[in-house]
């Protein structure tokens, strides 16, 4: 039951979703739909610390209330010769 209410909150962009741009590597990564502000921020830590672990830089984190992005990781700058894994979360807690 509560995989559908946040489906029809994400269908009308009323779900909240962690944003985190990340300097280096340029990119930006979203992570949700959460039900709440609440949950996406308790939430956001877990993802920050991944992102340290895999060396990022330059982390600034936005929570904001859309539909679901059509890309979940958007990468600026991953050449083919850079040695950087790319990783994907969705959460649906």
């Amino acid at each position: 039951m509560r995989e559908v209410f946040i489906g029809v909150l994400n269908n009308f962009g009323w779900a909240w979703w962690i944003e985190i741009d990340t300097q280096q590597p340029s990119c930006t990564y979203y992570f949700g739909p959460f039900l709440s502000q609440k949950e996406a921020f308790d939430a956001q830590s877990g993802y920050i610390e991944d992102l340290k672990n895999e060396e990022a830089q330059g982390i600034a984190v936005k929570l904001k209330r859309c539909k679901q992005p059509t890309e979940l990781t958007i990468a600026n700058d991953l050449g083919e010769d850079r040695n950087f894994r790319s990783f994907i979360y969705s959460s649906q807690t």
